[in-house]
């Protein structure tokens, strides 16, 4: 929660944030007013217009091999930045930081793969007598919009790339979370990389919308809901190219051939990782029903043992939800499930303003919330089924397709959930939010639009030329 937020936000000159478990101030960021974006805009413009300064590759190449070096050096400083202003548990703050380390040096390591090839021009009489070959150039201008719940990794998978391709860049923060966002930003520059070349843009929604539709913008990265995400495309100017991420209600399969000892741990983690609050987060299984209440039964035993408390804290396993309305919202879709028929098996109650507690729910209604939207919370939803085709069906039944996943060990029914379930990428014997950093990453329908993952987000931010020379 921060101070902006309140009605009179576009007022306000500075944006408090606090820690999300006792909303204690733990820094603050000064707005940018759109006069300063205005004059970024013009200054990213000119930078890439003008050729003769890019930066090239070997330079783009130290300040990210600094970069990574610094993070190393300030390990434990990023980690509890993390978990202070975003809530994640140090443990798996910890993690983030890692994988944001490994993705400035994945940055430096795609660079060698975009490449362009040769184009085989004699195939017709008309082509003979000419050889063509492509290369791969900067875009252009990118301007990022993140979210709060990877305040670091996130920011890496969208400011890297830019700054490896060569793009200039400005980043608007979440608002909760925009200082381990302004220390990635600082790195870059401690780290060699002129100011110029990547701006951070704390700044009020009116000034951050009329950033992103701008038309010298020339690629638009979006991490966030996707209420926001579309509508916020459906302005972009002219020939702006972009990149969505929004969210879903991951699927999961369990057949009865599945090894409960190990997919329970594998649930909990994937339900229950930062509070739930992960795009990718397991929230629908779907299980067999003679095996379903023993299985949901063993995942709500496991559940009410993780700790919830201050994220700071070595201790906890589950931290604050962002905000005190999302424990509210989270409470009021639980209760909704539970008036119309859902067993609350562990959970179902606020602990506090800021947590609210595990909770495993078993057959609520197909139509309630916690069974339509994206819970984005600490809570999740088991379902018994008779027949796995109609299983299969109720999986892919929202207008979000994400990641899913099956648990089975018959390669047949592997193969079915893989073949039949509606999601960029299918999981077995795994956790739906299970990700590496160079592995495509992309929400189908309403879930996103593009493909997310350094190595694409490189491409992306990147454009085909081609010259063809007459022999």
């Amino acid at each position: 929660m921060t101070k902006s937020n309140d009605a009179n936000s576009s007022t306000k000159k500075f944006l408090d944030v606090v820690n999300p478990f006792d909303q204690s101030k733990i820094g603050s960021v000064r707005l940018v007013e759109w006069q300063v974006v205005d004059q970024y805009l013009d200054c990213a413009h000119a930078l890439f217009k003008n050729r003769n300064n890019w930066l090239p590759a070997y330079r783009r190449i130290d300040v990210l091999k600094n970069a990574s070096k610094i993070m190393s050096q300030r390990f434990e400083k990023l980690a509890f930045q993390i978990a202070n202003e975003g809530g994640k548990p140090l443990i798996d703050a910890r993690i983030e930081v890692a994988r944001a380390i490994d993705g400035v040096e994945l940055c430096i390591k795609e660079l060698s793969h975009l490449v362009g090839q040769e184009i085989p021009m004699d195939l017709t009489e008309a082509g003979a007598g000419r050889l063509a070959f492509g290369s791969r150039e900067p875009i252009g201008p990118v301007v990022a919009v993140s979210a709060f719940n990877h305040p670091l990794n996130l920011i890496v998978h969208q400011v890297g790339p830019a700054v490896a391709v060569g793009c200039p860049v400005l980043v608007k923060p979440a608002d909760d979370t925009p200082l381990s966002c302004k220390t990635f930003v600082e790195i870059l520059y401690e780290a060699g990389l002129p100011v110029e070349w990547c701006r951070f843009v704390p700044c009020d929604i009116p000034t951050a919308e009329k950033m992103v539709t701008d038309p010298r913008v020339a690629f638009f990265s979006f991490i966030g809901s996707a209420k926001v995400g579309w509508m916020l495309r459906s302005k972009l100017a002219p020939g702006t190219r972009c990149a969505l991420e929004h969210g879903g209600a991951a699927p999961v399969i369990i057949h009865e051939s599945a090894d409960v000892d190990s997919m329970i741990p594998s649930l909990l983690k994937g339900g229950f990782y930062h509070s739930g609050q992960v795009c990718v987060s397991v929230q629908r299984v779907f299980v067999p029903k003679n095996q379903a209440t023993d299985i949901a039964q063993e995942l709500a035993d496991r559940a009410s043992k993780l700790v919830v408390g201050n994220a700071i804290n070595e201790t906890t396993e589950c931290g604050p939800l962002i905000r005190p309305r999302e424990v509210d919202r989270v409470a009021e879709w639980i209760q909704e499930a539970k008036s119309d028929g859902a067993q609350i098996l562990t959970g179902g109650e606020k602990l506090s303003d800021t947590t609210y507690a595990p909770t495993v729910l078993l057959n609520p209604p197909v139509d309630a919330k916690v069974s339509t939207s994206e819970i984005f919370g600490p809570a999740v939803c088991v379902y018994s089924y008779d027949d796995v085709d109609h299983a299969l069906e109720q999986a892919n039944a929202l207008p979000f397709a994400f990641q899913a996943s099956v648990f089975t060990k018959n390669l047949d029914e592997a193969m079915t959930a893989i073949q039949h379930l509606d999601a960029t990428t299918v999981m077995v014997n795994d956790h739906t939010a299970f990700r590496v950093d160079w592995m495509p990453f992309a929400g189908r329908r309403k879930s996103g639009y593009n493909t997310g993952g350094i190595g694409y987000t490189m491409h992306d931010m990147t454009q085909d030329k081609i010259a063809v020379i007459k022999l």
